[in-house]
């Protein structure tokens, strides 16, 4: 079971790494708004979801319900939202580095609320791999510089995802993946809708019916079916398995799934820091799962 947790986590890790293409491709050929890419992807996936769970719709007590609106918010509207903000106000590289050392802040939340000691080979191991995501970002030329207002949201967006891990382990020995992933995402659509009603902006649903741009609808079905319906719902179960500690170690891999995939997809160049990066969050990870230092 410990191994396929692993496995589950890689292939969740790849289709997220994924996603930041495919929403890079709604936005520029779809014309698609950072809120709408969000809104739409996971209102899709919550309708699918809904087709195979409409037997149970409530939580077992309004408790339980609270705390889905609380991972519903921080992994989903508040996180997605936080993110695009920060690109306003500091560098992609920052948001990058920043939003993706979220492992640390699990790490340091499971410590606190839940009484346990981190070993030294688990910190060893997330701060290599965290070295490793910042080679991968500052590869493509883009430094460090400080905005410490856009810094701030990035850091409160990886705050956000840890939130919604801690919360997840207390409700997860109670409920499936597939009632929790839909329940996640309606309080993720269900919170966002009003920035969607509000934003400037036409909608640009209707750019997934043009057959002259059949990338974009190709691109979106992507979004849904696998990094948003497949992906959560094995996400959830790898937590399950592993933990939130060792399954959030995981996140590490995105930028680095986002690299190869953009170098396959859009030709983007790998430079010598990015193969570097590559093996220090590889490295990084097996330390943190096998390394038992006291």
């Amino acid at each position: 079971m410990k191994l396929l947790g692993h496995l589950g986590a890689i292939l969740v890790m790849v289709a997220w790494g994924s996603s930041f293409i495919c929403t890079k491709v709604l936005m520029l050929d779809g014309g698609f708004t950072p809120v709408e890419c969000y809104t739409y992807r996971f209102a899709a996936a919550y309708l699918i979801l809904l087709l195979f769970t409409f037997k149970k719709i409530r939580s077992n007590n309004w408790h339980d319900e609270l705390m889905f609106l609380v991972c519903g918010v921080c992994a989903g509207s508040l996180y997605f939202i936080l993110e695009n903000y920060a690109l306003k106000y500091t560098t992609t590289a920052n948001v990058s580095l920043l939003a993706s050392i979220s492992p640390i802040f699990t790490t340091l939340l499971v410590a606190f609320f839940f009484k346990v000691r981190i070993g030294a080979g688990t910190a060893i191991g997330s701060l290599v791999a965290a070295a490793g995501v910042a080679c991968v970002v500052f590869s493509h030329g883009e430094g460090l510089e400080i905005h410490p207002k856009g810094d701030i949201i990035a850091l409160c967006a990886a705050v956000s995802w840890a939130v919604y891990s801690i919360v997840a382990k207390q409700l997860i020995p109670h409920y499936d993946s597939f009632f929790m992933s839909r329940k996640i995402f309606f309080y993720g659509v269900l919170t966002s809708l009003p920035l969607l009603i509000f934003q400037q902006e036409p909608l640009h649903v209707g750019a997934l019916w043009d057959f002259a741009h059949p990338q974009v609808l190709m691109n979106f079905l992507f979004l849904v079916l696998f990094c948003s319906l497949a992906a959560y719902i094995v996400w959830n179960e790898a937590m399950k398995i592993l933990g939130p500690i060792t399954s959030n170690n995981y996140l590490y891999l995105q930028p680095l799934v986002t690299m190869v995939v953009g170098y396959i997809v859009l030709g983007e160049k790998i430079f010598m820091l990015g193969y570097i990066g590559c093996v220090l969050i590889i490295g990084g990870l097996v330390i943190a799962d096998k390394l038992k230092l006291k």
